[in-house]
């Protein structure tokens, strides 16, 4: 005897092909928006990071300069006139490598700073992106608050980071 093989013992048609490529691509699709969100994120939180350290280094700075000028026994009167000279109360920023060095912010606006052999500055480098300034505000006369802004662009927007501190008169 012999059997007949009858159309639908063949295989898959046509439209059972197409159907199962339209899921595979939707598959791979959804995979891949999933893969870019991800490296979207992790290149957010990499310059947050960034910008955290950055924020805080804009804080210990002042702090070691206060430190400086009060142990050195200028004092914190020449402290506090040396942040007002800057115009510090509109935003400044400072060089590491230049002790006690502290320079206004030219129209509110400071420069960017430069990366260079793992080195933020402001005299050579690549534009790292990241924009720091330094803000001091009198509360009274042994007090002041220092408030260090980092701003940083990236295809996803603009962001910012802000610490804030105060500094004491700690000797008398």
């Amino acid at each position: 005897m012999i059997k007949l093989l009858t159309q639908k013992n063949k295989g898959f048609t046509l439209v059972e092909t197409l159907v199962a490529i339209s899921i595979f691509t939707v598959s791979v699709l959804a995979l891949m928006v999933i893969l870019g969100q991800g490296i979207s994120d992790t290149g957010y939180a990499k310059k947050k990071m960034t910008a955290t350290y950055l924020a805080q280094e804009g804080i210990e700075y002042m702090r070691n300069m206060r430190d400086t000028f009060s142990i050195s026994g200028l004092g914190w009167d020449e402290f506090k006139n040396k942040l007002t000279l800057a115009s510090c109360d509109i935003g400044c920023y400072f060089d590491a490598e230049v002790p006690d060095e502290v320079i206004s912010c030219e129209n509110g606006s400071c420069h960017h700073l430069l990366y260079d052999s793992g080195k933020y500055n402001y005299y050579f480098g690549v534009d790292s992106g990241f924009v720091r300034s330094v803000r001091v505000d009198g509360v009274n006369e042994d007090e002041i608050k220092i408030t260090s802004t980092v701003s940083w662009g990236q295809e996803s927007g603009a962001y910012s980071i802000v610490f804030s501190e105060s500094l004491f008169n700690w000797i008398q």
